[in-house]
């Protein structure tokens, strides 16, 4: 009896605190009205509307978004968040309006993986974030330098077909998630490394790492929501999960630097798995910190940075398009057909077998990237909530 009066004193107690927290939230809210701000959903006190993404936030974000407009405010915690679903909103935020959007919201986990976002996607807009970019643009992704890199696609690219050509006269089944990961991972990791670490058990704990890597970049982070609970995730095993993939990649990359060293030293021959021909991106980016001509001082941190970038943007983005592609293709058989039609019309027996396989994939993709509204019209398909423009930005 005396532990069942606790109980009822304990959940008076809770209510009326949620009854103050609403009152001090109407308080702040009321205050806040002479800005005005887009039209925003009701929310809860300290979770705001995080409750309201569920399962799949981009259909979520698009049922608000009919309800309240192409511009909307939404509060995850204690962040407020714009989200634009306009082909026209989304023109003005992104063009003419850049500069106020430029910044990505802080993430803890990044700060952790990347050295403290020095890198490209997740530094902010300044003068440092200007010289990185330039690095990128004009050292590592110019048009020149991509082209150079031609031999290793073809290469690749050929590879591919040729497993793919020997499971099906084996009668094999066909794993195209794990081929399209093994493609992308070996032309970057040639590109960007100078040799493959996708062969052999070295290769699946490279491929475990970068899937925990990109993985946790996308986990949500409760302390970046709701600052006072991040304790939560001393409890939950994240932190320690980034401890170490962080500590883990900082090894492999501080590894890789030295062994560019080595070679540039002409202390170490290049194995069998090494492209001799040109260089990798790390060559390029030593080479610059070693002639200082990036007029700033590129620190080996900033290098390692940049390479995570090249892994998280051109690995998992790559295969997961070319995924979902052949996945619709297959989806819509008519469409299929047609496509294999238009890429052997293109491609022909007129060009070498290299130029053949890249020509055929550039049809493909090309094509299906022209049909994929047909696709969608010639049946409900599953993906339809990715209409709306989703952008978001801190406030």
């Amino acid at each position: 009896m005396f532990i069942s009066h606790w109980i009822v004193a304990f959940f008076c107690f809770f209510l009326f605190f949620i009854f103050l927290c609403k009152v001090f939230y109407d308080a702040a809210s009321s205050s806040t009205s002479r800005n005005k701000l887009p039209p925003s959903p009701s929310r809860f006190p300290v979770i705001g509307n995080l409750h309201q993404l569920g399962l799949y936030p981009h259909r979520s974000l698009q049922s608000l978004s009919k309800r309240c407009g192409p511009l909307m405010l939404i509060h995850l915690g204690s962040v407020p968040v714009l989200v634009v679903s306009s082909a026209d909103a989304a023109r003005k935020v992104m063009k003419d309006h850049d500069l106020i959007f430029s910044n990505r919201p802080k993430s803890s986990i990044a700060e952790r993986l990347i050295y403290g976002s020095k890198d490209v996607a997740f530094a902010p807009y300044g003068e440092f974030w200007r010289q990185v970019r330039s690095i990128c643009v004009l050292q590592l992704l110019s048009n020149k330098r991509v082209q150079s890199f031609q031999r290793i696609r073809e290469e690749e690219t050929s590879f591919m077909v040729e497993k793919i050509r020997q499971l099906c006269s084996s009668s094999s089944s066909i794993n195209l998630s794990d081929i399209f990961v093994s493609l992308t991972n070996d032309i970057v990791c040639r590109a960007a490394l100078g040799r493959k670490y996708g062969v052999g058990e070295e290769g699946k704990k490279f491929k475990s790492l970068l899937r925990d890597f990109v993985g946790l970049l996308g986990t949500f982070c409760v302390g970046d929501y709701i600052p006072w609970l991040a304790w939560i995730n001393k409890f939950n095993g994240l932190n320690a999960k980034v401890e170490k993939v962080a500590k883990v990649f900082d090894e492999f990359l501080e590894g890789v630097v030295e062994e560019h060293w080595d070679r540039k030293k002409g202390e170490r021959m290049h194995d069998g798995n090494t492209d001799e021909n040109g260089s990798d991106f790390v060559d390029i980016l030593l080479e610059i910190q070693s002639e200082n001509g990036a007029g700033f001082q590129l620190e080996t941190d900033v290098i390692k940075a940049l390479i995570l970038d090249v892994f998280a943007a051109g690995t998992d983005t790559t295969y997961s398009v070319l995924e979902w592609t052949m996945a619709e293709l297959l989806r819509h058989p008519t469409i299929l057909e047609k496509l294999q039609n238009e890429v052997r019309q293109v491609a022909g027996s007129k060009i070498s077998p290299f130029g053949r396989v890249l020509t055929s994939f550039g049809v493909f993709f090309l094509a299906t990237a022209k049909e994929k509204d047909n696709c969608r019209r010639s049946s409900e398909s599953s993906l339809s909530g990715y209409k709306p423009l989703v952008h978001m930005a801190n406030l």
